[in-house]
């Protein structure tokens, strides 16, 4: 009896069930990735629609085994993923991602370091949607939806978004050209989207947040994304200037002005879930 209950504390304790919820959710991201590349490969498809349907399929099987997982592995609905308010989350985080990442743009524009080239066709935005898309799902499962809301079961709201955007931020500093400047400003960005995923409870509110300031940054206004090579975008846009205003070859979120807009950001919607309760104490406050 005392060994089947072993069993039971380490099968529930919060570390195997990140490690297992990882594990499962990077090999379905492999799979799949490797199923559609064969699968669209046999096809005449262009290559833009490829990519595109691509990562459509892939996020399509992140979400699913995501799902799947949790619903097996807690034994409850898995409600971060409901359907009921996706509309609303959706809508909120994208505007919420558009702006903050716009303002970031215009203070480069207003100092002189930003200005357009020229305007692209529209199809141009296929494979930065496709890119940021894919991106925005599969990190936000994996650290919002796995690590953040697993440890915040244990040790509260505070400790695990503060956790889970330390290592949001440190992740994201072996992309190529990471300053000091640039990881502040990435664990800004976690502290956000940590923020709207603790707001609305849901994981899709997020991951519009984060596909939106991806491709709003990279789709839209022709600059780099961290961890990507430059893509095609609506604008071409020409950028120089001081790497702490326009982030240097690592893309304006990199730029002391993102980590203000980004600190600003969860603030306020850290403000309005304490005023809804939607904070919660760790489990020895409890």
């Amino acid at each position: 009896m005392e060994t089947l209950t072993l069993k039971q504390r380490t099968f529930n304790s919060p570390v195997t069930k990140i490690i297992l919820a990882l594990l499962t959710f990077m090999a379905v991201v492999i799979i799949g990735q490797q199923i559609a590349v064969k699968l669209l490969g046999l096809t005449s498809l262009d290559k833009d629609y490829r990519n595109l349907l691509k990562g459509l399929f892939v996020s399509a099987s992140c979400v699913w085994s995501y799902v799947l997982f949790f619903k097996k592995y807690d034994k409850r609905t898995v409600t971060e993923f409901a359907a009921k308010g996706l509309a609303k989350n959706l809508i909120i985080g994208a505007s919420i991602g558009f702006v903050l990442q716009s303002l970031t743009i215009s203070v480069m524009y207003l100092n002189g370091n930003y200005s357009v080239v020229n305007i692209n066709p529209i199809s141009f935005i296929l494979i930065p949607f496709a890119l940021m898309f894919t991106v925005a799902i599969i990190e936000e499962i994996l650290v919002r939806g796995i690590i953040f809301r697993i440890v915040e079961e244990k040790l509260g709201t505070y400790i695990s978004l503060t956790i889970s955007s330390i290592l949001f931020g440190v992740l994201h500093l072996a992309n190529p050209n990471g300053t000091l400047i640039s990881g502040i400003c990435i664990t800004a960005a976690g502290f956000l989207m940590g923020a709207a995923f603790i707001y609305s409870r849901s994981l899709w509110m997020p991951i519009a947040l984060h596909f939106a300031w991806n491709f709003t940054q990279s789709g839209i206004f022709g600059a780099i994304t961290s961890g990507n090579e430059k893509t095609n975008s609506l604008l071409e846009a020409k950028i120089q200037g001081p790497e702490f205003i326009t982030g240097g070859a690592f893309g304006p979120e990199g730029s002391i002005q993102a980590i203000a807009f980004c600190a600003i950001g969860a603030i306020i919607l850290l403000i309005l879930s304490r005023k809804e309760n939607k904070i919660i104490l760790p489990y020895w406050k409890k």
